[in-house]
């Protein structure tokens, strides 16, 4: 045990994945995975079963996680914009607080273009830094270090590089006085599918692939193929993740080490015909969470109907490791009721798609929404009225919508009250997407989607 270790505050390492839907883990009951390392972990968690990502999409997610603040409050309610280098962060929050932060990977904060240099000013108060504002060219994965403005590339498929630098980050500060925060943000398994190295893809070359029942029949053969290549990335990742717990282990600070896993938001594969995510459906917006935390939580396993959403998870960590909670934070401190010392009054969480944009924009049938997920049901309304209604526990694959049906009628009344409820807190008062982009004066092209842009130092964009 190193010196201090009994007494000080725990340490954090989040492990941030991209698209990796609930369903798609061994503990969780998918025989297509292969994920030995994460169902270990599971069988010492608490496991939130019902953790979902409230706007499932990349920035919106990662905003809330940062800020632990909704979209309509940070500005964050669509991919590629910046996140305000004033905001209260976790990571400055952490700092403050005596801790070391870390962040290696994936960022998708900073607005600048996804390739350009992100100076410490818009890092957000990590102070160890190896990151890339977004790519998901996992073998040929570009970052920058600190204040450096030199491209660096990952060696091979990123996530084992970056694995690599967040073991060697764990050695050095286990003998550190001062605990840390260490966030590594994996790309994958968001597609390309295809691009795992060939030792995951061969445990998947011939296997019989189940296919959920909401894939339709003229999308099953492309969905295998899909399949094969999202299990490979999710794999590699899990023997990573592996790698990081067992360093913990060694280093003797597992029991007073907090780990997270989690991801910003789920991937339809073909569910309902459609592909990624930003759609209410449970395969985009239910996110798996696993918290590890030996000292407090013990390593009997336990699953939790808790109702986390993004904004949730900041005050929580923060309520875990006992430090106050900002002001600016909207989100609900769970800690308690993961040790057990508070009853869990939540019944439903609020879900939303502020501005349909990208893969799912107009053309592509994307709209604005907003609804409440309440474990059992979701129930979801667009700007035209009631849109869907599911009943999760009968119609796990939601192929039934319940939307208009006179004998589900005082059930729908009820959801929209709460539907209201959650959006008076919000001061939400449901306007069309571009209202909120001309609010936050946002640039975007013709498909209301924030250009992806390369910027060169200098803030101007490069012609290629």
């Amino acid at each position: 045990m190193v010196f201090g270790q009994e007494t000080k505050k725990p340490n954090i390492l989040y492990i941030l994945v991209d698209q990796w839907r609930a369903q798609a883990l061994g503990y969780a009951g998918d025989k297509n995975a292969i994920t030995p390392n994460l169902d270990k972990l599971a069988s010492e968690s608490i496991n939130l079963k019902n953790a979902i990502s409230g706007t499932a999409v990349c920035t919106p997610h990662r905003a809330s996680l940062m800020t632990g603040q909704y979209p309509l409050s940070n500005g964050m309610f669509m991919n590629d914009v910046l996140l305000d280098t004033n905001a209260t962060t976790m990571s400055k929050v952490f700092s403050k607080a005596g801790y070391n932060t870390g962040y290696v990977g994936k960022w998708h904060l900073d607005g600048h273009g996804r390739n350009s240099f992100i100076p410490p000013t818009r890092q957000q108060g990590f102070q160890y830094w190896k990151a890339l504002e977004c790519t998901h060219n996992y073998n040929n994965s570009d970052y920058y270090v600190g204040n450096s403005k030199r491209k660096l590339t990952w060696e091979g498929y990123d996530v084992i590089a970056q694995t690599e630098d967040v073991c060697a980050y764990l050695k050095n500060q286990a003998a550190q006085e001062n605990p840390f925060l260490m966030f590594i943000s994996i790309g994958s398994p968001h597609d390309p599918y295809q691009s795992a190295p060939e030792k995951y893809r061969k445990l998947y070359e011939n296997k019989d692939f189940e296919v959920n029942p909401n894939v339709p029949s003229d999308k099953i053969e492309k969905v295998k193929k899909d399949l094969l290549g999202y299990y490979s990335h999710i794999t590699a990742i899990d023997e990573c993740i592996g790698k990081m717990w067992q360093t913990l282990k060694d280093l003797g600070i597992d029991e007073n080490t907090i780990i997270v896993f989690s991801s910003d938001h789920g991937d339809l594969l073909g569910a309902h015909g459609a592909w990624n995510k930003q759609q209410p459906y449970e395969e985009s917006i239910r996110v798996p969470f696993l918290i590890h935390y030996p000292k407090l939580l013990g390593k009997k396993p336990k699953t939790l109907a808790t109702l986390l959403n993004s904004p949730d998870i900041m005050p929580t960590l923060l309520g875990l490791a006992k430090i106050k909670i900002p002001n600016s934070v909207e989100g609900l401190d769970f800690s308690g009721v993961l040790k057990g010392t508070r009853k869990d009054k939540v019944t439903q969480a609020l879900i939303a798609c502020y501005q349909p944009f990208g893969q799912w924009d107009r053309q592509r049938g994307g709209k604005e929404y907003r609804g409440v997920y309440t474990g059992k049901y979701t129930y979801t309304r667009d700007l035209n009225g009631p849109w869907l209604l599911f009943d999760n526990e009968k119609d796990p694959f939601q192929m039934n919508n319940l939307v208009g049906k006179p004998e589900f009628a005082i059930l729908q009344n009820d959801l929209e009250e709460r539907l209201k409820s959650e959006l008076q807190k919000r001061k939400d008062k449901f306007e069309p997407g571009i209202e909120y982009i001309k609010k936050w004066n946002y640039v975007v092209d013709d498909t209301e989607t924030v250009p992806y842009l390369k910027i060169n130092y200098e803030g101007k964009p490069i012609v290629e």
